[in-house]
């Protein structure tokens, strides 16, 4: 996704969506047709292996001379990016601005409107703690190797409060002023809600705001490249972040240069991305976005959970978190990170686990107590598993050809490979003499 946003900040300035529709030039950019499972675009594949080599790139010049620079730069410039589009965006008129046929803040406030009726439902819970956990790195490991930098004195508690408010002051406060207002605008509230009903505002992003940019005239292509470069450098700054510590594992417990390690680093990611780009069609992104950057995501920070409260234990817990820190947490986050915690993500997994069908589960526990079992719903994690739903479910056709059940049991094969292929290298790191006890940078 990060190599899409800079090919449309290309594709924005040079004025490609004036002359194709988006919707029209994005499956064309994947090389997708119709019944399509592989795909080997040109482009896509080109803009893919140019951003990953500027990515290791980066990681190879280490933490203070690469990590750190892309951050200072790419950070401000997000926020300016952001800033120019929510005041255009918020600033148009109906009977005013061509093209506008509703106040973006109609739009503004259906993004604010509580829905209840969506916390019933375990796999919102899911979807929300994965993209928390993702955007604050929690739960892959980027949190415990930057800790390994700090000092023993540093201010853990301010650093990670600071981190995660303007965390989510850009996602929610800014990223709720430009997308959601701006479509709302142009296409009025009715059509917005049906684009995001599925709770993703994946085509407004791709596929309908290049084209509704088209209304601003001159500012058209500085719009949309204003708007894919700000997704750019979210996704180049976490990117980074991620893949820091792969790099630094590989540098401190097992020894290799760091160049090597950046260069193991981007040929796993081109092998793993390669299958992306390639079975794109076939649904192969989507099971590595669930599996590994949803569903994983909860089951390792419970793990953390449970580990840093129970078996580190809360009161040595509590000690690092306190010290130093000018900023005072009072004493009730402790009862929270050791009970709240733990029982609200063991929850949610429990709930995403077996969410019954329809998401009755009044029902779905009747009919367990009369003897007629559990129905899963087709979106639950063992749902997803069995391929409940599925009514032809094959790994080929009549004609012999594969079929998306294929791809997706076949992602999920290569996704479990990865994890004991890491928890090998794990292991080994760990059974091996003299393994570092510092950090270098």
């Amino acid at each position: 996704i990060e190599s899409w946003t800079i090919a449309y900040v290309w594709h924005s300035l040079v004025g490609t969506f004036k002359g194709v529709s988006p919707t029209e030039f994005f499956p064309n950019y994947l090389g997708m047709h119709d019944n399509s499972l592989f795909s080997l675009p040109v482009g896509a594949f080109a803009w893919f292996v140019g951003t990953l080599c500027l990515n290791v790139w980066i990681l190879s010049r280490g933490l203070e001379k690469g990590v750190e620079i892309a951050a200072k730069i790419g950070m401000p410039l997000l926020f300016l990016f952001a800033a120019i589009l929510a005041v255009r965006g918020l600033l148009l008129e109906p009977g005013v601005d061509p093209g506008v046929v509703e106040s973006p803040l109609t739009g503004l406030n259906f993004v604010w409107q509580p829905q209840a009726s969506g916390l019933a439902n375990p796999s919102v819970w899911l979807a929300a703690a994965g993209q928390v956990f993702f955007t604050l790195s929690v739960g892959m490991g980027s949190i415990h190797c930057y800790a390994a930098y700090l000092r023993r004195n540093d201010d853990i508690a301010l650093n990670a409060a600071s981190a995660g408010w303007m965390n989510e002051f850009v996602e929610v406060i800014l990223g709720s002023a430009i997308l959601i207002p701006i479509a709302t605008a142009y296409l009025g509230l009715a059509a917005v809600q049906t684009s995001t009903g599925g709770g993703s505002g994946f085509s407004l992003g791709f596929l309908t705001l290049p084209t509704l940019f088209n209304n601003w005239g001159w500012f058209a292509p500085v719009a949309g490249a204003l708007w894919f470069g700000l997704l750019f450098f979210a996704g180049i700054t976490s990117s980074l972040a991620m893949g820091q510590p792969i790099v630094a594992f590989l540098e401190d417990e097992l020894g290799w240069q760091r160049r090597s390690a950046a260069l193991a680093f981007g040929g796993a990611t081109f092998a793993l991305g390669f299958v992306c780009v390639w079975l794109y069609p076939g649904g192969a992104f989507d099971e590595f976005d669930f599996w590994s950057g949803t569903f994983s995501l909860v089951v390792f920070a419970l793990a953390e959970a449970v580990i840093f409260s129970f078996i580190f234990g809360i009161e040595k817990g509590w000690t690092e978190i306190t010290r130093g820190a000018d900023l005072k947490i009072p004493r009730v986050f402790r009862w929270i990170i050791r009970w709240v915690t733990p029982a609200f993500l063991l929850a949610v997994f429990l709930g995403a686990l077996f969410k019954p069908e329809a998401g009755d589960w009044g029902a779905a526990f009747s009919n367990l107590a009369s003897g007629d079992g559990w129905s899963l719903a087709p979106d639950s994690v063992i749902g997803k598993v069995f391929h409940v739903g599925d009514g032809d479910y094959r790994w080929f056709d009549d004609a012999g050809r594969g079929t998306r059940a294929l791809v997706q049991d076949a992602s999920r094969m290569v996704l479990m490979l990865v994890f004991l292929g890491v928890a090998g290298l794990v292991w080994k790191a760990w059974r091996r003499p003299g393994r570092a006890e510092g950090r270098k940078s």
